[in-house]
């Protein structure tokens, strides 16, 4: 079974993955290499049985589930970002 820990955060690396729109500039702003982020990817669709995004060498695109999913792991991120702004 999964780690509730490790999958929430898989979950938040794939939503930054989205919103840079690549693995290196999500590696970037993560501050972790484009492997490791390619391996958290690879681990949560994994874990899901499927695949979120469609790779090429060119670009990165959301599949159909991908695009759902996208929706709930943003939604999680911007949560956590707000309950920090609430202490702050």
């Amino acid at each position: 079974m999964n780690n509730p820990t490790d999958q929430l955060k898989r979950m938040a690396v794939f939503a930054e993955v989205v919103a840079a729109g690549s693995l290196t500039a999500a590696a970037q702003r993560l501050g972790m290499t484009p492997s490791a982020v390619s391996q958290h990817l690879r681990q949560l669709e994994k874990s899901l049985g499927l695949a979120l995004l469609h790779r090429s060498t060119r670009k990165l695109t959301l599949t159909e589930a991908g695009a759902r999913y996208h929706v709930g792991c943003a939604a999680m991120v911007a949560a956590a970002r707000a309950a920090e702004s609430a202490l702050a």
